[in-house]
């Protein structure tokens, strides 16, 4: 892997990061074991706690009302949308996770059903180490994915932008991760003024950020919830 990390232009930093994983039965186990997208939507909305997500949410989104109307006019994706899922993954930034970033991806690349798919995130993840946007020791979910709204490492290179203006991409900053997701729902088709419910047009850009289809009717529901 190495080898090919090399040559698909990984640094020192990456490859060195690399070297230092190791096999995340955490990450495998929780791998093997996800159940919750096979609840009915009204009960995965009971277990992930939508009404204190909205709640909070209006919360939020009135105490920095100028950040995220910026955020709105710059990449046309609603305050709610974003808020949701900040509250969704990681409770607002509560917890992030505890499993080392590089030695997940690592462990899923080489022991997954979906290694293919892994395979571009550990390159990103080691490309992210390059550039000093993680280290080697940086925390994250049980598949990876890292900061605010979880990005897998592919995503966050690809779609990571600097929304605090401090010249770095750091996705355990709330300012950076909130315009990075908005970024990434603009550039995977998100349509400025359009919906977002099931049948509107922006509802297929969900899709986009999960795959589950009760993980997209709870966005939507909860994300239209906070805007009103």
């Amino acid at each position: 892997m190495a080898a090919e990390a090399k040559a698909e232009g990984v640094g020192k930093r990456g490859i060195d990061a690399l070297m230092a994983t190791s096999y995340s039965k955490a990450t495998i186990g929780a791998d093997r074991n996800q159940k919750s997208f096979k609840y009915s939507l009204e009960k995965f909305l009971q277990v992930r706690g939508a009404d204190a997500i909205i709640s909070q949410g209006r919360s939020k989104k009135a105490k920095n009302a100028d950040f995220y109307a910026s955020l709105e006019a710059t990449y046309g994706v609603p305050a709610g949308v974003l808020i949701a899922i900040h509250g969704m993954e990681t409770g607002f930034g509560g917890f992030m996770g505890d499993t080392n970033v590089v030695s997940a991806i690592a462990t899923l690349t080489y022991d997954c059903r979906r290694s293919d798919f892994f395979r571009p995130h550990l390159i990103g993840a080691l490309k992210l180490v390059d550039q000093g946007s993680i280290s080697m020791k940086t925390l994250g979910a049980k598949h990876g994915e890292l900061g605010h709204t979880q990005f897998l490492p592919g995503n966050a290179l690809n779609y990571g932008v600097d929304g605090n203006g401090d010249g770095a991409v750091d996705f355990y900053n709330l300012a950076d991760a909130m315009a990075s997701t908005a970024n990434y729902l603009r550039q995977k088709g998100w349509k400025p003024g359009k919906g977002y419910q099931e049948g509107e047009p922006n509802f297929a850009v969900i899709k986009e950020w999960n795959a589950a289809k009760v993980y997209q009717q709870a966005i939507a529901i909860m994300g239209a919830r906070i805007d009103g």
